[in-house]
C-alpha cells in the first residue's frame, strides 16, 4: 500500500491490486471481509464509510492479513471463523473449511417431512461440525452423533458444539460407523465425504490446495472411494424408511446414484446447489 492517506477506499483498492498481481481470486472480496472485522461492521458497510481513514492500529493489521492472503492461506483463516447456516464456526487447519454448498446438506435434512423431532441423526466425516451442529441448533429435540476419523477434526467440532452451546446434545467420537450404532436404528445418515479425485486435487486452488487436510479432500482416482466404502455400512445402521444425505461432486450423480441402489436405496434423487449443479444425493433404505 502506498503513502496515500490510509482511507477505506484507498486500502481496499491497493489491497485488491497488489493481491490481484499475486494471482490471488476474489482479491476485492477478500479485502473487503478483512475491513469488515477490523472496523466491526458488515461489509457492505464499507461503502458508506470510504472515506474514513484507518489509524495506524488498523493499517497494520490489513498489512499483515494481506499478506497472509498473498502467499495463498485462505481468508476463513485468517478471520479465525465463518459463518455457515446462519451461525459462526470457527475454523482452521484442523478441518476442511465449511463452503456455502454444504447449507444445502443440512437443508435437505430439515426440508425431510418425515424426519421426527426426536430423530437420530449421524454425521458421517463431521470435520469441523458444521453440518450436526447446524442440526442440533435447528431441532432441539434431535439425538445428533458426529463421527471423523480425525482427532484434530473432532477437537475443532467439540469446540464449535461448546461455543454455540449444544456439546451436551450432539456426542462426537472417532469411530466407524459399523462399530459404533447399532443395526436399523439410525434414521438419518448426512455425510460431506471426501470426493474429489486424488489427480484433481493438485489442481485446486491453492488456498484449498495447500491449506485443507487432503483427507477431507482426496476420494480416490474417481472421487468415490470414501463413498462407496461408506454406503454398504450406512444400509445396515439405517431402520427402514431411514434417509441417507450425501454430499456429491457436480459430475457424479449417475454413479452415486448406482452406489446406493447397488446397496438396496431406493428412490434416489439428486438435489442441486444454488448454482444449478447437482450437490446432494438422498435415497431412502
Amino acid at each position: 500500500m502506498s503513502d496515500e492517506p490510509a482511507t477505506v477506499k484507498h486500502v481496499l483498492e491497493s489491497g485488491a491490486a497488489f493481491l490481484e498481481a499475486r494471482d490471488v481470486t476474489e482479491a476485492r472480496l477478500k479485502c473487503e471481509l478483512l475491513a469488515s472485522r477490523l472496523m466491526n461492521c458488515p461489509r457492505l458497510e464499507l461503502y458508506l464509510r470510504f472515506e474514513h481513514v484507518l489509524n495506524d492500529a488498523h493499517v497494520n493489521a490489513m498489512r499483515r492479513g494481506i499478506k497472509r492472503l498473498a502467499v495463498g492461506e485462505p481468508v476463513q483463516h485468517i478471520l479465525g471463523e465463518v459463518t455457515f447456516h446462519g451461525h459462526r464456526f470457527k475454523v482452521d487447519p484442523r478441518a476442511l473449511i465449511p463452503r456455502p454448498e454444504t447449507e444445502r446438506l443440512v437443508q435437505a435434512v430439515l426440508d425431510w417431512k418425515a424426519l421426527a423431532d426426536d430423530a437420530l441423526v449421524v454425521d458421517v466425516g463431521t470435520g469441523s461440525g458444521c453440518v450436526v451442529t447446524s442440526l442440533a441448533l435447528a431441532r432441539p429435540a434431535l439425538r445428533c452423533v458426529g463421527l471423523d476419523i480425525s482427532e484434530d477434526a473432532l477437537a475443532l467440532a467439540r469446540e464449535n458444539a461448546a461455543a454455540l452451546g449444544v456439546e451436551s446434545r450432539v456426542a462426537f467420537a472417532r469411530a466407524d460407523l459399523s462399530d459404533c450404532v447399532e443395526p436399523e436404528s439410525v434414521d438419518a445418515i448426512v455425510a460431506n465425504l471426501p470426493y474429489i479425485a486424488s489427480a484433481e486435487c493438485d489442481e485446486l486452488p491453492r488456498d484449498v490446495r495447500d491449506f485443507d487436510p487432503r483427507s477431507a479432500l482426496d476420494g480416490g482416482p474417481d472421487g468415490l472411494d470414501v463413498i462407496r466404502d461408506i454406503v454398504p455400512d450406512t444400509a445396515i445402521v439405517l431402520r427402514p424408511g431411514g434417509h441417507i444425505f450425501l454430499e456429491i461432486g457436480a459430475t457424479q450423480a449417475a454413479a452415486v446414484k448406482g452406489i446406493l441402489e447397488a446397496e438396496g436405496f431406493t428412490g434416489v434423487e439428486i438435489s442441486q446447489d444454488l448454482a444449478g449443479r447437482d450437490r446432494i444425493a438422498i435415497g431412502t433404505i
